[in-house]
């Protein structure tokens, strides 16, 4: 087997696993919950170290890591300790150790989700082998930015309401979660794809011509995301109401369809798009006159 085929195998592998996290999700209380959020975080910084150095080489990917540990740990703390820019909230111990008040796996689950998001809006914008130059250099943030909000705005309310791995201190308008946050988090990934946006600005990347799969796979690592959402739909053995600390009471059913909704028309939005446009990349590619 070539090494080019053991990677492919490889990251396969670990969209199968992060598969089979979405669906121990519905088997409350069968799998302790540490393991099934162990299960959402590490196959998807592991695919996103090994697909990343394949296009930015293993010194681009360590940075965009770094980037986004730092910028999305400061975020958070300062988020705990005075409620801006996300609102008042505090987390649970249910997600493990913390540094400082922020649980380290929430720290790491930034980094698979953050990378695919750009990943996906580097697809839709085009010309993925091009320097990032000019507008570039802004426009991707922005547009990763808004794909990556799709999966928090997809799924935060069963996370913080339904499950109770943090807890919104005054509630808020979408099934317990403030507005606030969404603004926050939008904010936040921002500030770190700006950061990475600045540092590829002008660089080359890897010279060595990457297939069409390797975008396809991580646009269906994406999508795989958004239809775990979809499965919350799957009547559970749990409380059918819950209350979030205003006291407002919500219907778990309501919360798991609207965000299956939610997750096709956002983040299955973004999977179609950027799929769209790799076929349509593809092709012109192939309409190119051979030299």
């Amino acid at each position: 087997m070539t090494y080019k085929a053991r990677t492919s195998f490889v990251l396969w592998a670990l969209l199968m696993l992060y598969a089979l996290a979405r669906v121990l999700q519905i088997f409350p209380g069968q799998v302790p919950l540490v393991v099934v959020v162990g299960l959402h975080v590490l196959p998807p910084i592991v695919f996103a170290l090994i697909h990343g150095a394949m296009f930015y080489r293993t010194r681009g990917i360590l940075i965009f890591f770094a980037i986004c540990l730092v910028v999305g740990n400061i975020f958070e703390n300062v988020g705990v300790r005075t409620g801006f820019p996300f609102g008042s909230y505090y987390f649970a111990d249910l997600m493990g150790p913390k540094l400082f008040a922020v649980p380290i796996q929430l720290g790491l689950a930034y980094l698979g989700m953050a990378y695919l998001s750009w990943t996906l809006a580097r697809v839709i914008l085009g010309n993925m082998r091009s320097p990032v130059t000019r507008s570039r250099v802004v426009t991707l943030p922005l547009i990763a930015a808004f794909i990556m909000v799709a999966w928090d705005f997809s799924q935060d309310p069963v996370w913080s309401t339904v499950l109770h791995l943090w807890i919104w201190r005054r509630g808020g308008a979408y099934f317990g979660v403030p507005v606030s946050n969404f603004l926050g988090w939008y904010l936040t990934v921002y500030v770190f794809y700006q950061l990475f946006g600045l540092y590829l600005r002008g660089q080359s990347t890897n010279p060595v011509p990457v297939p069409s799969s390797y975008w396809n796979v991580a646009i269906l690592f994406y999508a795989v995301s958004a239809a775990g959402n979809i499965l919350l739909v799957i009547p559970r053995p749990i409380v059918s109401v819950v209350s979030d600390p205003s006291g407002t009471q919500w219907r778990v059913s309501d919360i798991t369809r609207t965000c299956a909704v939610v997750s096709v028309l956002t983040m299955g939005a973004f999977a179609a798009l950027a799929r769209v446009r790799l076929a349509d990349q593809k092709a012109e590619a192939g309409e190119l006159p051979r030299s």
